[in-house]
Order: structure tokens, then C-alpha cells, then sequence
């Protein structure tokens, strides 16, 4: 059945369907082309939490692995971190449906952190250093060369915002980056595309999503309350987010005030205001005569 045999909701549903897949198609390809995010012959291990993100992620990369000009491996893998009430089937069943080669690892990460975070705080940021640990020990087993994550705009603008208010630095998810230990290269293939497309594709999809919240644990309160001022600033002025988020790409040192990036030191109107500011500096008079060594 064509779409134009459709009844006009369904058209129009397909329609948009069809257009949102175009966008998203759009948006992971001009990512991976900008930062050179996929190369020809890369086996990439796609961590896939079950979150509507990570689906998407799969989803989007493997359009695009069907006809992308280099060949590239994509392996799905799974963290089951023993949360109670984890439903470990759901992934195997529908990774099994899509012909999707993955592997489900297996780690009681939950008993740790229950008995390391104290009672009534966050278990996210142990919990997610803990996964990122035994998802690189098993990158580096399989010899995986790229390592794709979740995140999208959004995560990356919120990130920009919890490091700008609660650290005092600019700093935010870069798309592409080397670990720390110079191991593995991970990416973000999501980078550009907004989390509402994300939530609208994942919905289209009717993807079986699992719950981040089986371990009773929420995002913290800082990144929800720099979710919805970005909510309401959409809101009000709609495109703010996306200009936030190319800033990131047009980064002007001379006019920030960070002195490892930019020499604002050596810049003077000539080179006897240099000298009078460094005699200045050490106490001495501006303009001293140097010792007569007649």
C-alpha cells in the first residue's frame, strides 16, 4: 500500500513521519561528517540503555549504515547493572527483531552504589562513572574503535549550564572526544539533533522503552532546574537553545578572560607601555632612566 492510498490522517501522519526521518537522517549525518565521527572500516559499540535516546541513536545509524559511502560495524551493547525489576528480555527481543548483532553485559553496579551513596541522594553520577567503566573494559576487549553515546542538544546545552552555574567553567559534551586514559574515541552522533524530534521519532517508533528509574534514583535537581529554565526560555524566544548550542562552535578567546587560551598578556600599544607596566609591577618608577655606564 502506497501512502497516497492512505486515508488523509494517515497520510499526513506518514508525512510527517517521513519528514522527521529526514531530519534526523540529516542532522546524525552532518555530525558525523563535521567531526569526522565515522570512518571506513570503524566497528562502533552503540550503548544502547533502552532510553528513547539510545533507540534513536540505533535506529538513525543504522539508515544511515545502509547507505553510507564507507562500511562501518555497528554492535549494539547493554549494561544490565541488576537494578531489581530490570526487565532483561526486552533489549534481547528487540535487537533479536531488528537482525541486530548486540551483547548484554552483566555487572551488579547497583549493589554498589546502594551501599557507597548515602540514604536520600543522587546514585546518578556513581552509578553512571561505574557503566562507563565496564562498557571501556569491554570496548577495549572487542577491539572496538568508536564508542557512540546517547546525548543529544539538549544534554549538551544542560551540561553547558550545570558547569557554567554550579562549577564556575565553560565547559559542556563535546561530540567527539578522546577517554582520559587515550583508549577509545567516543561519539555523539545525536549531537545535533533536539531531544523533542528525539521523543517524537521514539513515539512514531513505539520503541519498548525501560525506565531510568528502577532504582528509585531521578536526575538531580540542578539539571531539572536548567531543563526548565531552557524550557521556558524555548518558550518565549523559540530557537534560543539552538543558538545557544552553535555558540559552542564559535568560540571567540580574545573576548572571554581565560588566559591559558589566549595571550592577553603580550598585548600592549608598544613596547615601552609593555615595559612600564612590568616596572610598575615590580615598584618600580614608569619611565626610569637605565644606570649610566659611563
Amino acid at each position: 500500500m502506497t501512502i497516497s492510498s492512505l486515508p488523509l490522517p494517515q497520510r499526513k501522519q506518514a508525512h510527517e513521519a517521513n519528514k522527521l526521518a529526514k531530519r534526523l537522517r540529516h542532522a546524525v549525518g552532518q555530525a558525523i561528517a563535521d567531526f569526522n565521527m565515522i570512518e571506513d572500516g570503524d566497528r562502533v559499540m552503540v550503548c544502547l540503555s533502552g532510553g528513547k535516546d539510545s533507540y534513536t541513536l540505533l535506529d538513525v545509524l543504522l539508515m544511515l549504515q545502509a547507505k553510507a559511502p564507507v562500511r562501518f560495524e555497528l554492535v549494539a551493547v547493554n549494561l544490565d547493572q541488576k537494578h531489581p525489576g530490570f526487565p532483561a528480555h526486552v533489549l534481547p527481543d528487540y535487537l533479536k527483531s531488528r537482525g541486530v548483532e548486540f551483547h548484554v553485559l552483566e555487572q551488579d553496579t547497583y549493589s554498589v552504589v546502594k551501599r557507597v551513596v548515602p540514604e536520600g541522594k543522587t546514585m546518578c553520577g556513581l552509578c553512571s562513572r561505574l557503566r562507563r567503566g565496564a562498557l571501556y573494559s569491554f570496548a577495549e576487549r572487542e577491539g572496538f574503535t568508536k564508542i557512540a553515546l546517547g546525548h543529544h542538544r539538549d544534554d549538551i546545552v544542560e551540561t553547558l549550564f550545570l558547569n557554567l552555574f554550579h562549577h564556575a567553567k565553560l565547559g559542556a559534551m563535546p561530540p567527539k572526544l578522546r577517554s582520559d586514559d587515550g583508549r577509545h574515541v567516543v561519539i555523539r552522533p545525536l549531537a545535533y539533533v533536539a531531544e523533542k524530534d528525539i521523543e517524537a521519532w521514539a513515539a512514531h517508533r513505539e520503541f519498548p522503552i525501560i525506565p531510568c528509574n528502577l532504582c528509585g534514583s531521578q536526575e538531580t535537581l540542578q539539571r531539572k532546574q536548567i531543563k526548565a529554565m531552557l524550557d521556558e526560555w524555548e518558550r518565549r524566544t523559540p530557537g534560543r537553545v539552538e543558538n545557544i548550542f552553535r555558540a559552542l562552535g564559535d568560540v571567540r578567546p580574545a573576548q572571554l578572560a581565560d588566559r591559558a587560551l589566549f595571550d592577553f598578556a603580550s598585548l600592549g600599544a608598544r613596547e615601552g607601555a609593555r615595559a612600564d607596566a612590568h616596572a610598575w609591577l615590580a615598584g618600580e618608577p614608569a619611565g626610569a632612566a637605565a644606570p649610566d655606564e659611563g
